[in-house]
Formats: structure tokens, C-alpha cells, sequence
């Protein structure tokens, strides 16, 4: 059998700027057919240590078993110990698993820790998964999750809430890039203004910086940040959409604020400034905001306020300030659209009957494993009663009211409360397939309105008049709304250093356009690249194969110039992001004519400079070699690759060759061979359209295709046609792969 691990996928340009989260399937670490299994086994007198220093996050070797009924797996050397704030004092204690910690790299389906929340607080053990099932309905990035079974030492702990842990690995799994700075934002982050020096913002409350930095920690750059606080305080009003939403994805956050409110998180940032994160998504150059532990939701409540009726617009804590929520209410066409997606939640979601419905699936698939909970009625005196109890009312103390009555309450006041307001179409998610010379030009948006009458593309080349074109709607989730989608434009292929100027401009039937960005988006067709530069082989898991200058064993990368001339480097770049072209710096070298360098990608640059700021990623990365800043950083060569193994490196068949293979006697910095792995194939498969926004994708002849997310599970099961039905596939980056070994990146928008 052919195995996934081994495609290798060509970039040429089929990337696409500007793009929506990708919404990875929940694969077998986050399942919630079932509840599966977890054992941790640690030496006791450690448990008991880790017990009796409850703020301590020293790290313990431990061993993992998971067990979901399918698959079966044990991983020794795992970081083990608490995890939380107030949670720690509980009896019923949280957990952190580090699959990374001790073996440096290492994954577990792709997820390197696991947040294991014991939820103490909420008699329901449901309210946190709720709120992450709503906010991915509603087309937003956050955790996913799903409910396991915990054993320590073979002890049942309880019922626990497995989250995804908000780091790089989720960064990069859902916006595609993780070099962008990641700020865990916790009490007091209230987003205001402290000054133009952005160390002003790494001040520490509790011990911690309220704005803690967990991607790029060594540089310590807070810059992004002081400059997107600055905006978003210090723009008179009337000018803060067109300088906001160069810094920040509004529209998102507007969903998520609608979705905050709708569930009562209160101690998230609009009430208690806590609990988010910020990304600055380097494919979009805007910050992302992702909510954090949301277990305070759903009419739990320690204050003596009804969430379930408080004022929609007047939600936020009436005595301090919060500007990202405060200043957009007083956008009128801001307050309009954040009012459109909050009843957009509530009709689509909250107060459908399945939805209503499902928190009871929920409690009878949970209901055998709290029965017998030992930790469950420690904190608070819950019983079994009192969980069966929580979906339909409350259970006394902070807990005041059932998740269902709160549901239907607050769903009956926010839509009295809403006001009729004609929110202006709303444009979001712009993007193009950065094309080459002559290459057709392809243009995607997302707009919706409730009354959405027409999208269009307006256009400019070279300066010259504008034109216009009208966008066509495509499918999106696999349903199409009467209210909006996904939009796309094509253009005829362009000579090289042409420039391209668009908007898009949305109306609606009552005649309101809304043209975005304020200043067009602008692309100049990059010229053919004559240096034949190539990435000739790399090895992203090297545990013994060749050691640099310091003994260790690092990930390389293999330059081959392929040309009849040396060339000098030192104005190029190599970066793991083909979005971000500069990441590192090639020295002051040259590589001579049919030459070889190899790179040390080991994210320890002071080790010297042929050391890179970064490290490979085993299961999913890129890899480009970039040209100077005067070719607008032109792509010399770059690729994508999945599922690489230890020890094993991938290179073209020969040197420069356009067939990849994967290779067990590795030749970092001499010549390929023609002996590979033999079971990997050729990997090309033409597919069209690539992007599909259509529903369906078609085949260059008659054939057998299954398709697999970037995880390598199977979402779509072997089917034989020239035509095949991708409706059912979420917006995302999927595999496509034939019986003879054919394989191809879609993109589903």
C-alpha cells in the first residue's frame, strides 16, 4: 500500500492570500462518538509531589495510553503536571500532557499538549464544549475538543474536557503560518493605551505578563502590539474601520463578541478582560482573537447578574474601560453588523430545535461517567442528581439556572433587545492565487447580508481606468445562503510586472454598497525567475543521520544551483513560511555552479550562520528559497510537504529533477540517486477546478480518487468518475489521491 506520509506537493501558485481558518477535522485525538480512554502513569511519591505544589509547572516524565476504540496507542516520556489558576486549589485538579517535552518535535496526531480541564465549577462538565461547538457552527477559530476518561495509575480521576492547547502547532494548524507573535491575554488585559514604547505592555500582573508572549519569546517584540492598541484607542471614530482593519479581523471578532454574549462569558475580555488570545496571522498581516477557557458561561455566575437578560449593547463592565468592544458599538455600521451576526447565531444555532436537543444527547453520553466520578462531588457536593439536573435548571450557589432555560432566556431577550438596524453588506476573507505571468487570475470574498443583491470586482491595471466585473456565489459549508457566501472573479493572465489594483464591492437591496479594503489591495505580477536555485532535499526528523558542527542532530535542508554560475546568497532568504519570505537570511556565501549547501534548520541561529531561527516541522510544513527584496522577494523555489519519518529525508529523483521521492539513505550536500524508497510514486494528479468553489471537481480521464485531510484521514472514500461531488467538504486544504499513487492539493473555498 502506498503510504500518505510520503506526498510531497509542488507550490506553484495555487496559494491563496488573505484566507479564513481552516477548520482541521477533529481526527481521532478529539472523537466525540465516544469517550475515550486516557491513562497517565507517573511514580506515585511524583503524584504526590505534584499534589502538594499546586503552582508548580515542572514537568514530569510520564507514560500516555489513549484508547478511543479505534485506535490504541502508548508513548512514554510525556510531560506531565497541573494546569490552571484557581483551578489548582480544587480537589478535582486540571492537567497538561507534553508530548514535546522530553523528545523534542515529537506529536501525537499532530497535537504536541493536551489541556485536560477538570471543570469543577460546572455541574454539567458540558458548558466549555457547548461554546466551542457554537463558535465552530459559527464559522470561528477555537479549540477543539471533546469529553475522555482520565486514569491515573489506574485510579479513575473523573470526567475530563480535553482542549486543544492554543500554541505555534495551533496557530499553524488552523490559519496555515506560526511565525506570527502569540499573545495569551489574561486579567487585567483591558486592550487600553498605555504608551508608544511597547514594553510598556509586557507588565506583569500576578507574577505573569497580562499580555504574555508564547510564539517568538527570544526577539520579545511587542511592537504589533503597541501599534494595534494604538489604533484601536487613539482613531477618532470616524476614521477607525479603514486603520483598524489593516491591523485586526473585525468582522471575526464581531462574530465571537456576538457569541460571547449569547452563551454569558463574562470572564472572558468584554466584562472581565481575560481569557483571549491575540495571533498576528502572518498569511493576512491582521490579529486574530481566540477566546480561552470559557467554562464561565451559560448562567454560571458569581456576582449576582442575570447574563440571561443583561443588555446586549451595554454588556461590557460598567466601570472599565474596554475599547475593542465600546469603540466598535459606537461604529454605527459596526453596532449594525455585530447585531445582524448575533441574531444570525441565534436563528442559525442557539434556538434551533436539534441544537436544543443535542444538550441532552450530550448528558446521556456523559451521564455513566460521572455517575462514578470520584472527584465530581468534592468541590461543590454535586451528585449524579445534580448533573442531570444542570441541562434543565439550576442547582443552587453559582450555578442559578439549567443550560437549557438559559439558552431559551437569552435567546428571547437579545432578539427584543436587538435593534432594527440595516446592517451595510459585510465583506471579509479577500484573497487571489498570487498568479505568475499569464496565469489566470483568480479573486475570492466572502459577503453576506440579509438582503446581499449583488458582489462585484472593481479593478484597475497599471494605473489605468477603473473596471468592473461581476463576482459569481459559490457553495460554502456545504449549503448555500440566500444571505451571502463566497464570491470569486476571474481575470485573463497578465504579463510579468503588471500591477493590479482591486476592492470588492458589495450591495445590498436597499442600495448600500460597502467597498473593502478602503485602499485596494495591490499585486504586481512577478517576473520569471531565471536562478536555478532548488530545495534539492531536506529531513525534517533527524534522530542519526549527520550531526552539525555541535554533535547534534538537527534538521537540514539541502540548496542545490542547478545553473552554469556560481550565486551569491546574501541577498536571498529561505523560510519555512511561504507567506513570510524573510524569515532568515542567507550569510554572505556563494554556491558555485552545480553545487550543494546544506542548512541547518534547528531554530538555534547563534550556533552559526548556517543555523536558521526555525525548526522543520515533522507532520506539515513549506519550504522556499526567496529572492531579493528588488524581485518584491520573488519565490525561487518553494514546496509543501506532510507526515514525514525519522531518519528518512525526501529529495528530488536527481538533482533538480521535478519527481520527489522519499530516500533511506539519505545526501545531505552531495548528489541524489536514482534509488529511492520505490513504493512512492510519482505524485502528480491534475484536478480542475483547483480552488473548487463549485461543489464538484473534475479529472483530466475516468478514474478512482479518495480524498484525506492533511492529517491523512480519509474524508472522502474511493469513488470512480470523471466528476466528483465535493460538496460535503468544509472550506479548508485537503489531499487527493488516486489508485496508481496520483497525488494533488485542493483547496475547498
Amino acid at each position: 500500500m502506498k503510504r500518505l506520509s510520503a506526498i510531497l506537493i509542488l507550490i506553484t501558485s495555487c496559494t491563496f492570500l488573505h484566507a479564513q481558518p481552516l477548520f482541521p477535522a477533529d481526527g481521532e485525538v478529539y472523537i466525540k462518538s465516544t469517550v475515550p480512554r486516557i491513562d497517565v502513569l507517573i511514580h506515585p511519591d511524583t503524584l504526590s509531589w505534584i499534589y502538594a505544589n499546586v503552582e508548580s509547572d515542572h514537568e514530569f516524565r510520564a507514560v500516555f495510553v489513549f484508547d478511543n476504540g479505534n485506535v490504541h496507542d502508548t508513548i512514554r516520556d510525556i510531560g506531565f503536571r497541573l494546569r490552571g489558576n484557581t483551578s489548582r486549589y480544587s480537589q478535582k485538579k486540571s492537567f497538561k500532557v507534553s508530548f514535546n517535552t522530553f523528545i523534542s518535535g515529537r506529536k501525537y496526531h499532530g497535537v504536541e499538549k493536551l489541556n485536560l480541564n477538570g471543570e469543577h465549577n460546572d455541574p454539567s462538565v458540558s458548558r466549555a464544549g457547548i461554546y466551542w461547538d457554537i463558535l465552530r457552527q459559527c464559522s470561528l477559530a477555537g479549540p477543539r475538543y471533546n469529553h475522555v476518561r482520565v486514569y491515573i495509575n489506574g485510579n479513575y480521576h473523573g470526567l475530563y474536557i480535553n482542549v486543544e492547547h492554543i500554541d505555534e502547532e495551533f496557530a499553524k494548524t488552523w490559519f496555515g503560518n506560526n511565525d506570527g507573535n502569540l499573545y495569551k491575554c489574561l486579567y487585567p488585559a483591558d486592550l487600553t493605551y498605555r504608551g508608544a514604547n511597547p514594553d510598556l505592555y509586557k507588565f506583569e500582573s500576578g507574577g505573569r505578563r497580562a499580555y504574555e508572549l508564547k510564539i517568538n519569546e527570544e526577539a520579545d517584540d511587542y511592537s504589533d502590539l503597541a501599534h494595534f492598541i494604538d489604533v484601536l484607542n487613539d482613531t477618532p471614530l470616524q476614521q477607525l474601520p479603514c486603520a483598524l482593519e489593516k491591523v485586526f479581523n473585525v468582522q471575526d471578532y464581531l462574530k465571537v463578541a456576538a457569541v460571547d454574549i449569547i452563551t454569558g462569558n463574562w470572564d472572558g475580555y468584554i466584562y472581565n478582560k481575560n481569557n483571549f488570545y491575540l495571533y498576528h496571522n502572518t498569511a493576512t498581516g491582521l490579529f486574530e482573537y481566540i477566546p480561552y477557557d470559557v467554562d464561565n458561561t451559560f448562567g454560571i455566575d458569581w456576582f449576582g447578574i442575570e447574563w440571561a437578560s443583561r443588555n446586549i449593547y451595554s454588556w461590557a463592565h460598567p466601570s472599565e474601560p474596554r475599547p475593542l468592544f465600546t469603540r466598535l458599538m459606537q461604529v454605527p455600521d459596526y453596532k449594525a453588523q455585530f447585531t445582524y451576526y448575533l441574531k444570525q447565531a441565534i436563528q442559525q444555532v442557539t434556538s434551533r430545535q436539534d441544537f436544543l436537543d443535542n444538550l441532552f444527547v450530550i448528558r446521556d453520553r456523559l451521564q455513566p461517567f460521572v455517575a462514578n466520578d470520584p472527584y465530581y462531588p468534592l468541590d461543590y457536593g454535586y451528585t449524579i442528581a445534580s448533573f442531570n439536573q444542570s441541562f434543565e435548571a439550576g442547582t443552587g450557589a453559582h450555578v442559578p439556572v439549567g443550560l437549557l432555560p438559559y439558552l431559551q432566556t437569552r435567546n428571547t431577550s437579545a432578539l427584543v433587545q436587538a435593534q432594527n438596524l440595516n446592517a451595510p453588506p459585510m465583506i471579509r476573507y479577500i484573497r487571489h492565487n498570487a498568479p505568475l505571468p499569464f496565469q489566470e487570475i483568480r479573486i475570492l470574498a466572502f459577503a453576506e447580508d440579509e438582503n446581499l443583491n449583488s458582489v462585484t470586482l472593481e479593478y484597475r491595471i497599471n494605473g489605468g481606468g477603473w473596471q468592473q466585473k461581476t463576482m459569481t456565489g459559490n457553495r460554502l459549508n456545504n449549503k448555500t445562503t440566500s444571505d451571502g457566501g463566497t464570491f470569486i472573479a476571474t481575470l485573463s493572465g497578465m504579463d510579468a510586472n503588471t500591477l493590479l489594483e482591486f476592492r470588492i464591492k458589495a450591495t445590498d437591496n436597499n442600495q448600500v454598497t460597502v467597498a473593502k479594503p478602503c485602499d485596494a489591495v495591490q499585486y504586481t505580477i512577478p517576473s520569471p525567475n531565471p536562478i536555478m536555485l532548488y530545495i534539492n532535499e531536506f529531513m525534517a526528523s533527524n534522530s542519526s543521520t549527520i550531526a552539525d558542527e555541535y554533535g547534534e542532530y538537527d534538521d537540514w535542508i539541502e540548496i542545490y544551483n542547478a545553473g552554469g554560475q556560481a550565486v551569491w546568497l546574501g541577498d536571498k532568504y529561505l523560510s519555512d513560511n511561504l507567506n513570510n519570505p524573510v524569515k532568515w537570511a542567507f550569510p554572505d556565501t556563494t554556491i558555485g555552479a552545480g553545487g550543494y549547501l546544506l542548512v541547518w534548520a534547528d531554530g538555534q541561529p547563534t550556533q552559526g550562520s548556517m543555523h536558521t531561527p526555525y525548526k522543520l516541522d515533522k507532520d506539515n510544513e513549506e519550504i522556499g528559497i526567496f529572492d531579493n527584496e528588488a524581485s518584491g522577494f520573488a519565490l525561487i523555489d518553494g514546496i509543501t510537504y506532510i507526515n514525514q519519518s525519522t531518519n528518512i529525508s525526501m529529495g528530488r529523483v536527481t538533482d533538480g529533477a521535478v519527481e520527489w521521492k522519499l530516500f533511506d539513505n539519505p545526501t545531505p550536500g552531495s548528489t541524489n540517486s536514482m534509488v529511492g524508497i520505490p513504493e512512492i510514486p510519482a505524485y502528480r494528479l491534475n484536478i480542475y477546478p483547483n480552488p473548487s468553489n463549485t461543489g464538484f471537481i473534475y479529472l483530466e480521464e475516468f478514474e478512482t480518487i479518495s480524498i484525506f485531510d492533511l492529517s491523512g484521514r480519509e474524508i472522502l472514500p474511493a469513488v470512480t468518475s470523471q466528476k466528483i461531488d465535493i460538496g460535503s467538504l468544509k472550506p479548508g486544504i485537503y489531499l487527493v489521491r488516486n489508485t496508481t499513487g496520483g497525488v494533488a492539493k485542493l483547496m475547498v473555498n
